[in-house]
């Protein structure tokens, strides 16, 4: 379907973070879409990724203790051509924002951090709806954008989804309640 919007989720490995998100967001969107004849297509890479391997152990666990499914994922390295071919993309901290934005300068207003993005959408009022899913996404993006500067930015600790990798399964806990908590403007602002 040539009018589906593209989303690209990004963090270091592509076996934690990036993939819980991808896979919660894309849950949470077809939801939302369901008969509606428009789509959102959520994807994911690492910016360091571990290629080829599924997703971390406890990461999945965290997955399907939030009702996704882990089965069939393989971690991918991020190129200029992923995130040329997405409308917006999503990081998990702003360390890997920075890493997007040196990688495909032109695609900076595209680029923020989940939970960066989750508090500039927020409140966003659908008046109108383009024909297309992914002419709403880059609207979406748009306003985003333009909202930059126009409201004191996130604290650091605020915008950042902890590093679970390696870690104990409490850390895995919190990253996937920094998720969770953040997604439901997300998942309004991208479904219209």
């Amino acid at each position: 379907m040539g009018d589906q919007a593209r989303v690209l989720i990004v963090c270091t490995g592509n076996i934690c973070r990036s993939p819980f998100i991808e896979r919660v967001l894309q849950q949470q969107l077809d939801q939302q879409l369901s008969g509606s004849g428009r789509g959102i297509v959520v994807r994911s890479a690492g910016t360091g990724a571990l290629a080829g391997s599924e997703m971390d152990a406890q990461a999945a666990a965290q997955l399907v203790a939030h009702g996704g499914d882990p089965a069939g994922f393989t971690a991918r390295d991020l190129t200029p051509e992923l995130i040329a071919g997405s409308d917006l993309v999503l990081t998990a901290t702003r360390a890997h924002r920075g890493k997007v934005a040196l990688m495909s300068p032109k695609a900076l207003r595209r680029v923020f951090t989940f939970r960066d993005f989750a508090d500039l959408v927020d409140g966003i009022v659908v008046t109108s709806m383009p024909e297309d899913q992914r002419g709403w996404v880059r609207q979406v993006t748009e306003r985003a954008a333009s909202s930059r500067g126009l409201k004191p930015p996130l604290a650091p600790d605020l915008a950042d989804i902890v590093d679970p990798f390696r870690r104990r399964d409490d850390v895995f806990a919190t990253m996937a309640r920094q998720v969770v908590e953040s997604m439901p403007p997300v998942v309004r602002a991208l479904a219209g």
